[in-house]
């Protein structure tokens, strides 16, 4: 089944200006969701779904909107100081208005690039978390010794148990977690600490999102 397609959410209170943009979106494809108060916005606005904002950076009440999506604020004054706490906060760019119409595309792509790769991380953080909670007690406590580079026969003095239970926990766990080595093992549980995807594996979660 395909992913529904990322919705741009266009805030603003000015119904020329949200009906342009909205308009210039459109025409480059792209899904486009308008409300001209923050209220409305919020009503309707799911953070789970996958997409971006672009929201006139007077609109009240959305403050904390850069914690759940990518978002580009546009300002009709072009305050250096507003574009400055904007980046600050998070946003993907800030825009001063009449945007120009490439500038704008740009920004929302670039929005939308971002959310695919932080949703992509989160499903990544998600399956290693998942596969971490399927394993016993036991299992987990042999883990986190062989990740810290401890041997069987260590691993067996410090737990008390024999080495040969030990390499059965092991294995069950390497078994559960889907690691192909202690490489990967060791990665990914660095990763699940750190909140955070290394190396260049952005690609390759994409992928296989999109294909699931």
């Amino acid at each position: 089944m395909d992913a529904p397609d990322p919705l741009i959410y266009i805030v603003d209170p000015a119904p020329d200006t949200m009906q342009a943009i909205g308009h210039l979106l459109r025409a480059e494809g792209m899904t486009v969701c308008e409300f001209a108060s923050s209220a409305a916005f919020l009503s309707a606005h799911d953070p789970q779904a996958a997409g971006c904002a672009v929201v006139d950076i007077g609109m009240p009440g959305l403050d904390g909107l850069t914690l759940e999506r990518a978002v580009v604020f546009v300002s009709g004054d072009g305050d250096v100081g507003q574009g400055v706490r904007a980046m600050k906060a998070g946003a993907v760019d800030f825009l001063t208005k009449p945007c120009e119409a490439a500038e704008l595309v740009g920004a929302v792509r670039r929005a939308l690039e971002r959310d695919a790769r932080e949703r992509a991380v989160r499903c990544e953080l998600a399956r290693i978390r998942a596969r971490l909670d399927s394993l016993t007690r036991r299992e987990r406590q042999v883990l986190r010794h062989v990740v810290a580079g401890r041997l069987n026969k260590q691993i067996a003095s410090d737990l008390g148990i024999a080495e040969k239970t030990i390499k059965v926990h092991r294995a069950r766990a390497m078994e559960k977690m889907g690691a192909g080595s202690l490489a990967q093992l060791v990665r990914e549980m660095l990763e699940l600490d750190a909140g955070a995807v290394f190396g260049d594996q952005y690609a390759d979660l994409r992928s296989a999102n999109e294909s699931a």
